[in-house]
Parts: C-alpha cells; structure tokens; sequence
C-alpha cells in the first residue's frame, strides 16, 4: 500500500505541474481565456487530490512503521 501512495502521489504531482504548465501556456498566448480559466479550475482540483494521497502517504507510513 505504501509504494502505491508513493507512486501516485508522484503521479499527482506531476499531474498539477502539467495543468499548469497548459494553462500558463495558454494564459500568455492570450486566445482563450474560459479555456485557460477552465485549466485553473482543474489544477486547483488536481492539488485538493495530490494533498489527500500525500496526506494518506503520510498516515499510512506512519503508522507502519
């Protein structure tokens, strides 16, 4: 269970990173901002995740130890 949790937690990371890549991306070309405000939206989503399995990672290695 714990390597799990390592692995998506890396993958929630990564994850957060390319949205916001995209939607810095598309915010500086400037053509569509409801699309990038939409990127936004999904990053914020995407941390809320990434800190609930790191959160888990956190409990799970703690108490297994």
């Amino acid at each position: 269970m714990e390597k799990f949790l390592y692995h998506a937690t890396t993958v929630a990371v990564f994850a957060v990173l390319a949205v916001l890549l995209l939607g810095l991306w598309n915010l500086t070309r400037g053509k569509n901002p409801s699309f990038s405000q939409k990127l936004m939206r999904w990053r914020v989503g995407l941390q809320f995740v990434a800190i609930v399995i790191i959160m888990l990672f956190v409990f799970v290695h703690n108490h297994w130890l």
